[in-house]
């Protein structure tokens, strides 16, 4: 066979291969394509600036602690960071910016590549306007400023960062209200119902009950019973203690023992002569510390000191533990006696 016809006889063969990797290549490249085709779209200019427009100097309720200090929250697939004992450190660090129930303005949104940051309440750091920072002088050092400024001013706000996978979707209004939803309640009509929502069912049943659990911290009796018309301070052993009471003979008494920021013993003295003490556990909060033992100072906190100068040691006699405890209130007395003789 000649080379000619050899080349004729190669071409059938060289087409089907031609042809099927084609195909091949066709077939692969059809599930890329409907996979892009499904993605979201990227947010829009006007899109954005419907946001900005709708939720800027907008009033929320806060739903969850927020820290002061330049480091704020960050919220992503519905799951808050930092959070538990992280977050309870920077609170104690810092100092807490807004608890839950709390009423806050937004006051800034910033659209970045994968996020939108979200500030309250003025940020976590003092914006000046423009013209603060002109300086009118002649001769150096005599500038001063057009505008006076308060520079003692200690900005309270915080912010958090709402965070995509790559990049931030086309979404309206209620859809970014929904995904805010773990740190702003849009719709409460009071604080109490902003408040009560982020409690556990237990907890908010018996707040509306009016009943006190131990377990609570101070801010749930409050809510519960309100603020206690009568409180003493005692020590038990080495523990000091917040006695709150409730009510007056010839009514239930109702004596709510605090230990830190936890109710550890509530008792009740009835009309009838009865008394009832609760001290087990009846409600499990996730920052509470089992042992109601205050937070560990953290090893960086703010100290008046100068650097290398080591803390003074203990003066005998100005110790909190060396000091007397105050007396028992007369009053608190007369009320377990007065039930005991009716």
């Amino acid at each position: 066979m000649t080379r000619v016809h050899r080349v004729h006889a190669f071409l059938p063969r060289l087409n089907i291969v031609l042809l099927s990797a084609f195909v091949l290549c066709q077939l692969r490249a059809v599930p890329a394509r409907a996979k892009d085709d499904t993605a979201p779209p990227h947010i829009s200019k006007q899109t954005r600036m419907e946001l900005i427009h709708a939720f800027d100097t907008e009033l929320v309720y806060i739903r969850t602690p927020f820290p002061m200090g330049t480091k704020g929250l960050m919220l992503k697939d519905g799951v808050l960071s930092p959070g538990g004992a992280e977050l309870q450190q920077m609170i104690a660090m810092w100092g807490p910016s807004v608890k839950p129930g709390d009423q806050a303005r937004i006051t800034s949104i910033v659209f970045k590549a994968n996020s939108i940051h979200f500030e309250i309440n003025g940020g976590p750091v003092k914006h000046q306007k423009w013209y603060q920072h002109i300086s009118l002088g002649g001769a150096p050092g005599t500038e001063a400023p057009i505008a006076p400024t308060d520079s003692s001013a200690n900005p309270r706000g915080s912010s958090v960062d709402l965070v995509f996978d790559k990049y931030i979707p086309e979404l309206d209004g209620p859809q970014l209200r929904a995904l805010l939803r773990p740190v702003f309640d849009f719709n409460a009509k009071s604080a109490e119902e902003a408040y009560l929502d982020t409690l556990p069912a237990k907890v908010k049943s018996a707040i509306e009950e009016h009943k006190v659990l131990v377990g609570m911290d101070r801010e749930m009796v409050i809510y519960a019973k309100g603020r206690a018309p009568k409180k003493t301070r005692e020590k038990d052993g080495d523990t000091e203690y917040e006695e709150w009471i409730y009510g007056e003979p010839p009514q239930d008494v109702d004596f709510v023992r605090i230990v830190g920021d936890e109710v550890v013993r509530v008792e009740t003295m009835k009309v009838t002569g009865d008394k009832t003490v609760r001290t087990a556990r009846e409600v499990e909060l996730p920052h509470a510390s089992p042992d109601n033992t205050p937070a560990a100072r953290p090893a960086n906190a703010p100290t008046l000191r100068r650097p290398g100068e080591d803390e003074p040691p203990d003066t005998p006699g100005t110790t909190p533990s060396s000091l007397p405890p105050p007396s028992h209130d007369a009053r608190a007395q007369d009320a377990h006696s007065s039930l005991a003789r009716s």
